[in-house]
């Protein structure tokens, strides 16, 4: 019978270069997952205050999550199991362009709401279905969209026509 008769056991000479190769790997694996399909929520992003103000004048103000590079754009709210009623999130778009979201990966119904170049409420997608890969359009150019509680607008009365307050969006005008 052939075999070893001692357990195999690390030189000193293996130790440093097995340490190194570990350091490594969070690095390596860390820009791969960049790439990688999302399989959880991402960490929770800058907030701002957001106020959508009424045509009757009445303001509703929200501290929205702000997603500003690509990779925080498309993974939004996926995984989230809860959209606070104060709370949503906002992307603005680097130029006017026509949006079209989905809902892969998302468990909780949202109110999607598409924000004009003026600032202006253009279009809102109402409760829209959990987990759907269809397009959720925003009807014409939109300088933002904006994701809220689902059921939020028509509980608060907003409409299309409401104008939005955000610094994030001021600072593009």
């Amino acid at each position: 019978m052939m075999g070893f008769t001692q357990p195999w056991r690390p030189t000193r000479r293996m130790i440093p270069a097995a340490l190194s190769a570990m350091l490594l790997l969070p690095v390596a694996g860390h820009a791969w997952a960049q790439d990688a399909e999302p399989t959880a929520a991402q960490p929770v992003l800058p907030k701002e205050k957001l106020t959508i103000v009424g045509h009757d004048g009445k303001r509703h103000e929200f501290m929205v999550e702000v997603a500003r590079t690509p990779r925080q754009q498309e993974v939004g709210l996926m995984f989230r199991i809860m959209i606070p009623a104060d709370s949503g999130m906002l992307f603005p778009w680097p130029t006017p362009q026509p949006s079209q979201m989905w809902m892969k990966n998302c468990p909780v119904p949202e109110d999607m709401v598409f924000i004009g170049e003026d600032g202006k409420i253009g279009h809102i997608a109402e409760n829209t279905v959990p987990y759907s890969l269809a397009n959720v359009d925003s009807h014409g150019t939109v300088e933002a969209t904006l994701e809220l509680q689902g059921g939020l607008t028509a509980k608060l009365g907003i409409g299309v026509g409401d104008t939005i307050e955000s610094a994030s969006l001021a600072a593009k005008r």
